[in-house]
């Protein structure tokens, strides 16, 4: 019988090297038809990430039914932001300056600073961080402008004659946190951005499009205040966002200089 060409041993070094060696083509396999699954993914190169939902983050099927309720639409036009943007800023950056010149391109159009979480669950750029800064800004301002107006009137009656008092102390009980919560709440917030525009081309998806109260509507408007005031900060500096906050956010809420 002739012997057979397969040896009826391996060696230890043979064996580990035949291990190496499986593994290794193993993972090219791997990589290649990973490469390949890339490459066959549609790619928007005219259009940069921003303004675009990465075809990875997109589901190829839905899962769920359609919701029995109307359809959601949201405004993806440049007009209508650059409007609102105009009616909400004005001038505060200078007198030659629109507001639609305030903000440039990548957090203006993609709507970044008027873009909810909600929106596209969450894979564009939205303005969460923009808001924390914007209502650090207001907070302050709102509390400065509490501190210039007059005390009530109950605070000077009440006081005991014996009691020193000051009169740049005479204000400090305006510096409530009743008074604060009521002079910025989300439906004031929510009425001041309608009144400039902004609820017609703020990006959410509400939870249900026939009950906006429910879906949370108010705060997200008064997130989008927030969040242009932020957005000015960074891309104009603390003084202009100051004075919008001032001048187009409190001043129309009561609160003046």
């Amino acid at each position: 019988m002739p012997p057979s060409s397969t040896p009826s041993f391996v060696c230890s070094s043979c064996s580990r090297a035949l291990r190496l060696a499986t593994t290794e083509s193993r993972a090219a396999a791997f990589s290649t038809s990973a490469l390949r699954f890339a490459e066959s993914l549609p790619l928007r190169s005219d259009e940069p990430r921003w303004k675009q939902t990465p075809p990875r983050m997109r589901m190829p099927h839905r899962i769920r039914p359609l919701p029995k309720q109307p359809i959601w639409k949201v405004n993806d036009k440049a007009e209508p932001v650059d409007a609102a943007l105009d009616k909400f800023i004005g001038n505060a950056a200078g007198q030659d300056v629109k507001g639609r010149e305030t903000l440039d391109e990548e957090v203006k159009f993609q709507w970044q600073s008027l873009t909810h979480r909600s929106f596209d669950h969450g894979s564009r750029p939205y303005n969460d961080k923009l808001a924390y800064l914007g209502k650090r800004i207001l907070d302050l301002q709102t509390s400065l402008a509490l501190l210039r107006s007059p005390p009530p009137a109950s605070f000077s009656d009440a006081l005991d004659p014996h009691i020193f008092t000051h009169p740049a102390l005479s204000t400090l009980n305006n510096l409530t946190p009743h008074t604060k919560g009521s002079t910025l709440s989300p439906k004031r917030l929510a009425q001041l951005a309608t009144s400039y525009g902004l609820k017609s081309v703020v990006r959410w998806k509400p939870r249900q499009t026939d009950n906006m109260e429910s879906s949370g509507e108010e705060v997200v408007l008064a997130t989008a205040v927030y969040a242009v005031v932020g957005a000015l900060a960074l891309q104009k500096g603390g003084e202009v966002a100051a004075r919008v906050a001032r001048e187009r956010v409190l001043k129309p809420l009561g609160l003046k200089d």
